[in-house]
């Protein structure tokens, strides 16, 4: 793969910056059958392709993104209920990738479920959003796009950071913009400190809070230093990935209201075992104390594939 910053930056050089740069390939997938007996058949259709044009039309960055360097990513809505005509509760799951140099596979950045996700959406209604106005006119139709966008960004921050140090802060400010002039009305959760233990506002805060900085390193530190490195020196990147997870362990553990290490090791299982598999017994004891840090769930699994 070529290595992205060095790839745009040569074809910015080369092409006229005002072309259309998109840089998501995303899929939209609207699961309605819960309350497709009360509502027209038209809705959700017409809904999954106007956020599929928002999202992939839309240009989230000033870099030039060619087709093969587009961000791979998801956005699953599940309807849960009508809370009233044009008003739905919803839940929102969001899964990105990115490729690994000189593998065939891609590795999960993000892995997160939303079950906070009410808005307004009727036939023709048009898909709008302005970072400097991101109220809108609607609360409820505002909190549609509002909560795209902040993942939008969050999936940008994570893949810039993953490619190069410290470059997806920009994009985690921009959500963090978002969070600070949030929507705000009758049903809209999720902005705020206090809407539960999990929630935007708090995911965003470990990437944006002073004190949290260090995690963006981690990141460039567990993709490019360790899984892209993984073809050339493996020993090399096996060091550079445990190192990188024990600091995970380091962050997660110093603050009691961290919620993005587990979200960020969501997923990472069987790319975790499938790595540390050849690893010597020190090594994978390391990786379980680690890992029953980070990922409670699916330790047992740990200790079966590496004890």
């Amino acid at each position: 793969m070529v290595k992205k910053f060095f790839y745009i930056f040569f074809i910015g050089l080369c092409l006229d910056t005002s072309l259309p740069a998109q840089e998501l390939a995303a899929t939209i997938t609207i699961q309605s059958n819960k309350v497709d007996n009360q509502v027209d058949a038209k809705l959700f259709p017409e809904l999954q392709t106007q956020l599929k044009d928002f999202i992939n039309q839309r240009k989230w960055s000033s870099d030039i993104f060619a087709a093969e360097e587009k961000i791979d990513c998801n956005f699953f809505i599940t309807i849960e209920s009508v809370v009233s005509p044009g008003v739905f509760d919803a839940k929102l799951s969001v899964v990105s990738n990115r490729p690994v140099h000189n593998a065939a596979y891609t590795s999960t950045l993000l892995n997160m479920q939303d079950a906070n996700f009410t808005f307004k959406y009727q036939l023709a209604q048009p898909i709008e959003f302005n970072e400097n106005r991101v109220q809108g006119a609607n609360a409820l139709e505002a909190n549609l796009t509002a909560t795209l966008a902040y993942y939008i960004y969050v999936i940008l921050g994570l893949d810039y950071d993953s490619f190069a140090l410290k470059a997806g802060v920009p994009y985690f400010e921009k959500a963090l913009n978002i969070v600070n002039n949030a929507p705000e009305g009758s049903g809209i959760t999720g902005w705020k400190s206090y809407d539960g233990r999990r929630n935007r506002y708090i995911f965003l805060d470990n990437f944006t809070k002073a004190g949290y900085d260090k995690i963006h390193g981690v990141i460039y530190n567990y993709y490019r230093d360790g899984l892209d490195a993984m073809s050339e020196k493996p020993e090399i990147a096996r060091t550079a990935l445990l190192n990188a997870l024990m600091s995970f362990q380091e962050i997660h553990e110093a603050s009691s209201n961290s919620m993005a290490v587990p979200i960020l090791m969501q997923a990472k299982y069987t790319e975790i075992v499938g790595l540390f598999t050849p690893a010597d017994k020190a090594m994978k004891k390391q990786l379980l104390t680690t890992m029953s840090a980070i990922d409670i769930a699916n330790l047992n699994k740990y200790k079966e594939k590496l004890e």
